[in-house]
């Protein structure tokens, strides 16, 4: 009898567990993103300055104001943030922090937003680069951000050491986001995709997709690809845009096919652009001079998107 009771009330503790685990699930990711940053040290005479502190989509606005907004689009869901202080140089420190997003996509959008043709990139996580005052990278849905303070420059090895230790606590993840796949043609600059979670070039009917340059017998062109959910949802931007064209320019060109819609036209704020949606992709040239270059990306990129399964 005295068995029983005892198996039953270790069953009630262990039940009173599991309910306040699954009742308060945010606590125990915040703990999980907190043991992300070193606890004590990452390198020597390097030591934290006090705990990490945790920020959430309520709070984000106390350490990141001005900047937090670009966040919240790409499913920003929690902040850990921490700073470690040189011991042989009390007012040198490094401020790290590590976002936590909604997907790897996601922490990719927000880096890319920070990442320039000119970095010096390392090989840290899915992709990262440094320069003597900071060092950022993505890895799984992590985005993290490695500055200095204090200062205005740092060895770079320092910003590694630290970008390492964070890196080693953080979800193997896979490398790029996959969705990146479909830039892949001869033509793209490496380096140069951006995807943005909201208002591609800056218009509200483009929700979200990604962007990059290309280069082609010295011409300059921009390439997109915006992924819908559906044909029928692809079909939807493509009318959106080409009524906004309609109604802003002159000269437009339309081919009609109910499975490829394609549109060519000088956009007010772009120049020459080559637009076409293909299944549930709207694929595109912005920036075109030359006509017959752009068709041939979009071949290309229609070619890269026909292997998607879904498309």
């Amino acid at each position: 009898m005295h068995d029983n009771s005892h198996t039953r009330s270790s069953f009630l503790f262990i039940f009173f567990i599991l309910i306040m685990a699954v009742s308060n699930p945010v606590r125990a990711a915040d703990l999980s993103i907190k043991d992300v940053l070193p606890g004590k040290s990452f390198a020597q005479d390097w030591v934290i300055e006090e705990k990490a502190k945790l920020y959430d989509k309520d709070t984000l606005f106390d350490h990141i104001d001005g900047e937090a907004e670009l966040y919240f689009p790409y499913g920003f869901d929690a902040l850990a943030t921490a700073s470690y202080v040189n011991k042989q140089n009390p007012d040198l420190s490094i401020v790290a922090d590590v976002y936590r997003m909604a997907s790897v996509l996601d922490a990719f959008g927000i880096y890319s937003n920070y990442r320039k043709a000119n970095n010096l990139w390392v090989t840290i996580g899915a992709e990262g680069f440094v320069s003597s005052s900071q060092l950022m990278f993505y890895q799984d849905r992590y985005f993290v951000r490695l500055q200095i303070s204090g200062a205005t420059s740092l060895p770079k090895d320092t910003f590694l050491a630290c970008a390492r230790a964070i890196s080693g606590n953080l979800p193997a993840g896979s490398g790029p986001p996959k969705e990146l796949e479909v830039m892949k043609i001869p033509a793209l600059v490496p380096k140069s995709e951006r995807y943005l979670a909201q208002s591609l070039l800056g218009y509200v009917f483009f929700r979200r997709g990604i962007i990059a340059d290309a280069i082609v017998k010295d011409e300059k062109i921009q390439i997109i690809v915006i992924r819908e959910d559906t044909p029928a949802a692809a079909r939807k931007t493509f009318d959106q845009y080409y009524s906004y064209l309609k109604a802003e320019t002159q000269g437009i060109q339309i081919t009609e096919n109910p499975a490829r819609m394609r549109v060519i036209a000088v956009d007010p704020l772009y120049g020459g652009v080559l637009v076409e949606q293909s299944g549930r992709y709207i694929i595109g040239a912005v920036r075109v001079k030359n006509t017959s270059v752009a068709k041939q990306l979009i071949e290309q990129l229609r070619g890269r998107i026909s292997a998607d399964a879904g498309s």
